[in-house]
């Protein structure tokens, strides 16, 4: 299944797509993607639901984030080996852990600001793992029991305030709109292998990133686990499992960052694509 959510910003109401690609309204089944709605039997539910029998929706509404009631939005750093190179970092021994904002979450297609002063805001395609049942001291070979499905993640990054401002990664992650998140939660049933997906993310039509979930150190299973044994995992919280190699910050001779006008457009194979305006802040 995929499962989203649309509607205006703080208004969104749950939905499908169905198999012709129109959203069919949950509303009248679940009061939102969140929680009991988000576990193996309210997926199961769901599931056994005629597509057809759902409202339609009309037009192309607006997409919010896919999930509700997110209580941790994890980041995951350096966790492509290409990706390390790339930036001249060695290999991380454990998953590099941090949160982002819940301030920074948005929709997949929403405008991205670029914050006040910044001159190093930077792209990231990634895959995040959508939790469906409360994860704490999980053993790996269970983690994935504890997953409800995937979705695409662009973990937009303030490089001077994440590297250059004091330490703290959280502090360059966290800006409004970082976050943009969807199109749709894709359920793990139609995600045989989350570390055999391909992955890209353009600039202005320019592909930047072009990457497969292959190269990731620490696979899924492993970061669900290691993340539940310091933080308690709720339905609908997201860890965002890192980025292939190709961002603003390695490029070479010379760094390259977003500026206002630009449009992002990233995907992953089987989850969709994100598009994205940049806009300075006002």
């Amino acid at each position: 299944m995929k499962l989203l959510r649309y509607g205006p910003k703080g208004q969104e109401r749950p939905g499908m797509l169905d198999a012709g690609g129109a959203i069919r309204d949950l509303s009248g089944v679940i009061a939102d993607l969140r929680g009991e709605a988000l576990s193996p039997e309210g997926l199961a539910r769901l599931a056994a639901l005629d597509p057809a029998s759902l409202p339609k929706v009309a037009g192309q509404p607006r997409l919010g984030p896919p999930v509700a009631g997110m209580t941790n939005f994890v980041c995951i750093g350096l966790n492509y080996a290409d990706h390390a190179a790339e930036t001249g970092a060695a290999i991380p021994k454990e998953p590099i852990v941090f949160l982002k904002s819940l301030g920074a979450l948005c929709g997949p297609n929403d405008d991205v600001v670029i914050p006040r002063g910044s001159t190093k805001t930077d792209w990231e395609v990634e895959l995040a793992i959508v939790i469906g049942r409360t994860a704490r001291y999980v053993p790996e070979a269970q983690a994935l029991d504890h997953v409800a499905g995937y979705t695409i993640c662009n973990d937009v990054s303030e490089r001077e305030w994440q590297l250059e401002r004091g330490g703290s990664w959280d502090k360059g992650k966290g800006f409004d709109t970082f976050g943009p998140l969807g199109p749709w939660l894709v359920t793990k049933d139609e995600v045989p292998d989350p570390q055999d997906l391909a992955m890209f993310c353009e600039v202005d039509g320019q592909r930047m990133q072009d990457g497969s979930t292959r190269t990731m150190i620490f696979g899924v299973a492993k970061l669900v686990s290691y993340v539940s044994q310091c933080i308690t995992l709720h339905p609908g919280d997201v860890i965002s499992t890192g980025t292939p190699p190709g961002v603003g910050l390695g490029k070479k001779p010379a760094p390259v960052f977003l500026r206002p006008g630009q449009t992002m457009r990233l995907g992953i194979a089987g989850l969709g694509e994100q598009v994205q305006r940049v806009v300075a802040a006002e």
